[in-house]
């Protein structure tokens, strides 16, 4: 226990440290001095000596896109983590309900239709309620109870949903329209704003909290629905509260930053493995391990070169062999 608390103080302490480092990177020279003396300035609410182009660099750019980073790096960790152990699914990951793909869609169409930014977000957040919504009536019309026919739903509404996108990119403007949607679907924080975080923080906090606050039932899941019963766990209930937090959590992502992958497969894996099965522990540790992972994906994809390098890009091509590392590291399945 005491290994266990040393090392969430150690991830923290990390995600801290990356965080300021990420102020510092850019092509516009910020040093940490410049970072503290300006961020104290704020929090004291008294004037600083930061040049104002330094000021603006930090406070309007750098600030909401590590936050972001940060927010969205938990959020689909934790997600991911609810829908592995609700699912019995060592490969399950956010977009398993087709929220990914309702949410590009709805994006999609928003941008075809030149919407402002904030409606582009409510569309994303919109289609991907939608898309899970079309998951869970086509499993009721089945009359189902079973998690594989709710899954096979699932593929078949995100299937319908990305149909639906490579429709809207063929009658697109391909001089306008389609290049935004195209890197909008490969994920980006760079037109992240303050009130794009702001706005987002509310549910996601109270989302991430209902997890939380489930995660002893959501384990006792795994066991199967009648081991969960035998042991007092509202079955159906604590199903469907689970899958829409994390639904919610992936679609509020979704609509700040486009399609991210990897990170709801790869993080809860990695919390596992460092910090075992109790959720008490693995719980805490997928949220920090999410934030770090995509805050220096994040920090690759934009100082990497002269154009900036889609974040969901750089997530796969990260996410891959060190999915592929965890693997070789676990001789038997999690789920077994």
């Amino acid at each position: 226990m005491r290994r266990s608390r040393q090392g969430l103080v150690a991830l923290l302490a990390a995600l801290v440290v990356a965080a300021t480092l990420s102020f510092t990177l850019g092509r516009y020279p910020v040093t940490t001095g410049t970072v503290f003396e300006l961020l104290a300035a704020k929090l004291a609410g008294a004037d600083s000596q930061v040049p104002p182009a330094a000021e603006t660099v930090v406070m309007l750019v750098r600030l909401p896109r590590i936050l972001a980073a940060m927010v969205v790096g938990m959020a689909l960790a934790l997600g991911g983590t609810a829908y592995q152990t609700i699912f019995r699914n060592p490969l399950a990951s956010p977009s398993l309900l087709g929220v990914s793909a309702g949410a590009g869609f709805g994006a999609s169409l928003a941008l075809t239709l030149h919407a402002p930014s904030l409606l582009i977000q409510a569309a994303a957040f919109a289609g991907g309620l939608l898309a899970v919504g079309l998951s869970l009536a086509f499993n009721r019309l089945f009359g189902s109870r079973s998690m594989i026919t709710l899954v096979l739903c699932g593929l078949v509404a995100a299937a319908l949903f990305e149909a639906l996108i490579a429709i809207i990119k063929y009658f697109a403007d391909p001089l306008e329209v389609l290049p935004a949607i195209t890197f909008w679907l490969m994920g980006s924080l760079a037109k992240v704003t303050t009130t794009t975080i702001i706005s987002a923080a509310g549910p996601l906090a109270v989302c991430g909290l209902v997890l939380y606050l489930l995660r002893w039932r959501t384990n006792a899941l795994a066991l199967g629905d009648q081991e969960a019963a035998a042991l007092g766990v509202e079955v159906r209930l604590t199903r469907l509260l689970v899958i829409l937090s994390a639904t919610f959590m992936v679609a509020i992502t979704v609509s700040i930053g486009g399609i991210i992958g990897w990170v709801g497969l790869i993080i809860p894996h990695a919390a596992r493995m460092l910090f075992g099965l109790d959720p008490d522990r693995t719980y805490p540790a997928t949220a920090l391990l999410g934030a770090l992972f995509l805050l220096v994906v994040d920090d690759i994809a934009r100082t990497m070169g002269s154009v900036e390098m889609p974040l969901g890009v750089l997530a796969a091509v990260i996410g891959a062999p060190v999915f592929l590392v965890l693997l070789s590291r676990t001789r038997q399945a999690v789920w077994a």
